[in-house]
């Protein structure tokens, strides 16, 4: 695009999820809805896995010959490693995925991975809403209750198709070992709407959301390279694993896209992206930004409520690998800022890029000439023909008072 040739690209700032990781909970809590037992996995519930580490120093390795290409990182060498700063939350899938991409970034140059210490809840990534006990929680219950026609157990019938192809496969496929308990059916599930905690304002629990969960695990299974036997105990290949991504994505929208729960879940990280852009486009130290006015690339490395969270507030859409608003592990949002070079005015390029399914599950190698899949993405209410969106707009996108993104 013209517009982009007579303007030069001064800063990256990517929103990633985390890595391919364990189930976060234990298989006797899956186990009780499949004839057959989950698999093993080689870490404890919730952790990157080795293979994960493998994906996600890949994916590093590609943005260095991205960033190269584009003219903001050398190809090789250290002296750019003070220009790039990882930030990930506390948890050990995510600091070890900020290990991962340093190492592959920028091998054998110490690039440090900013992060608090593991179990210590970090309000970038899981802000605490206030008064979440009351009326903001309660605005949230009535904004899902509004899109649900005021009843859970209508998402169960708006998705009984889906969710019964899923649990006809946890009923027919694997053996049960013996003494092992009848299954539970999903539809079995009771499905219900409740205010939440923590850093969720509503809890939205039954077929669906149990599906999602499992849909999920054998997403897992799948991107971590596991036996085709030990993949949805042999009955889940990419065809069938494709149809069920279609119920995690049905209940995220619902749990993390909704507005008002998406708005204040991702208020502190919208505040800092906005400040971290402003930071770079200014060249001047920022309070609330992250890294250093000289960089040129700045990872916060999350997970996918986050990214989904950002969608649901700025109301983003893509279409990745043939799936929906998928946010697949290591898939990020990449806001790059670039500067016209005759008005000296800065915009944002906002792209969503996530490996394959199967260069997840075979662990390819990325180049220029096999990279990941990246889409453009379109902000509405800023960006314009051309998909570029003003940093002034997006500013006032992302630095809104949460009083007013609530209402």
């Amino acid at each position: 695009m013209k517009a982009q040739q007579d303007s030069e690209l001064r800063y990256v700032l990517v929103l990633s999820r985390h890595g391919v990781r364990s189930p976060t909970g234990k298989a006797p809590q899956y186990d009780r809805y499949s004839t057959g037992e989950w698999p093993k996995w080689p870490v404890e519930p919730g952790y990157l896995t080795p293979h994960g580490f493998q994906l996600m120093q890949i994916f590093g390795a590609f943005d260095r010959a991205q960033f190269a290409s584009q003219g903001i990182l050398k190809a090789e060498g250290c002296s750019d490693a003070g220009n790039i700063t990882i930030y990930a939350d506390s948890d050990q899938r995510t600091r070890e995925t900020g290990k991962a991409l340093a190492e592959g970034l920028m091998p054998g140059c110490g690039v440090q991975v900013m992060a608090l210490p593991e179990g210590t809840n970090d309000p970038v990534f899981h802000t605490h809403p206030e008064g979440s006990a009351n009326s903001e929680a309660s605005l949230a219950v009535a904004a899902i209750a509004g899109r649900i026609g005021n009843d859970p157990a209508n998402i169960t019938e708006a998705y009984r198709q889906q969710i019964g192809y899923l649990d006809h496969i946890l009923e027919t496929c694997g053996t049960a070992s013996p003494g092992k308990p009848s299954r539970t059916s999903l539809f079995d599930i009771p499905a219900t709407l409740t205010t939440g905690s923590g850093d969720h304002l509503a809890d939205l629990r039954g077929p669906l959301y149990t599906s999602s969960t499992l849909s999920e695990n054998l997403l897992l299974e799948y991107t971590e390279g596991m036996n085709d036997s030990d993949v949805g105990w042999g009955c889940v290949h990419k065809p069938e694993l494709e149809s069920l991504l279609q119920i995690h994505a049905a209940a995220v929208d619902f749990t993390q896209r909704t507005a008002v729960t998406a708005h204040a879940q991702a208020s502190n990280l919208l505040d800092l992206i906005g400040l971290s852009l402003e930071q770079a486009a200014s060249g001047r130290a920022i309070r609330g930004a992250k890294g250093k006015p000289t960089d040129h690339a700045l990872f916060l490395v999350g997970h996918d409520t986050n990214i989904e969270n950002i969608a649901g507030t700025l109301n983003l859409t893509w279409i990745i690998d043939g799936r929906r608003d998928d946010t697949p592990p290591g898939g990020a949002l990449v806001f790059e800022l670039w500067q016209a070079r005759a008005t000296h005015r800065s915009y944002v390029r906002l792209f969503y890029t996530a490996q394959t399914l199967d260069q997840m599950r075979n662990g390819e190698r990325l180049s220029l000439n096999n990279p990941p899949q990246r889409v453009p993405v379109f902000i509405p209410g800023c960006s314009t023909e051309d998909m570029s969106c003003p940093l002034s707009g997006l500013k006032k996108l992302l630095l809104t008072p949460r009083t007013s993104r609530l209402r």
